[in-house]
């Protein structure tokens, strides 16, 4: 409710998705859509932590803003692969030029690396996909490794629990496993394992690069 109000995104999303690229192939991406408002920069940290590469959205009509160098500076320190692009260039009021000098200036990006984008039109979709598959590294976890997951967020359910978004590093998690919660020195078992797709979908297991969700008792 506070999210439609205010017109921002509080909690992070995640979705997988599979992508049939130019190359032939078909490629399986995790993607997570982190806040991007400047009170909520401990989300973005977290989110960003659980990612190789970063998308840099920038509005086209407001510009370079504070949370978008805040965003870019953890993203730089974590040592994300960053795609820079101006969206909503079908607005009246847009001024992709202006803002192009901008990242240029302020972000100190790449001009030939920025993608001019809409998403109510359809516009640079594609593209910033392919850029994607091009640039960001794929990740490096093993899945023969003692299971390592990063918890970048969660929420509770009045009939399932806590549901803990997870990035798994290394090893796999499935139903029946005890996992041990670095924090709290507990051990838990899982109850379900899951991807989102975008709504909650179970799935066997989860195992090195993927990311979804865990319940546990």
């Amino acid at each position: 409710d506070l999210e439609r109000e205010r017109g921002i995104t509080i909690k992070a999303s995640a979705v997988r998705m599979l992508y049939p690229a130019k190359d032939g192939t078909i490629y399986e991406l995790n993607l997570i859509d982190t806040p991007g408002h400047v009170d909520f920069s401990y989300e973005v940290s977290k989110s960003l932590s659980a990612c190789e590469g970063a998308v840099l959205l920038v509005d086209a009509a407001q510009g370079v803003e504070a949370q978008t160098v805040a965003n870019l500076q953890q993203a730089v320190e974590k040592k994300l692969t960053i795609i820079p692009v101006i969206n909503k260039i079908d607005l009246l009021n847009a001024e992709p030029d202006r803002v192009k000098e901008e990242i240029k200036s302020i972000l100190k990006l790449n001009e030939d690396n920025i993608i001019m984008a809409s998403a109510k039109e359809g516009i640079g979709t594609e593209d910033i996909l392919e850029r994607i598959i091009r640039d960001v590294p794929h990740p490096e976890g093993k899945e023969d490794e003692p299971l390592q997951a990063l918890i970048f967020d969660s929420l509770y359910d009045t009939y399932r629990g806590v549901i803990i978004y997870i990035r798994v590093v290394h090893g796999f998690v499935r139903k029946g496993m005890y996992v041990l919660m670095m924090i709290s020195a507990k051990k838990y078992e899982v109850q379900e394992v899951g991807i989102f797709k975008p709504g909650m979908e179970p799935v066997e297991l989860l195992s090195s690069g993927e990311v979804g969700y865990i319940t546990c008792q």
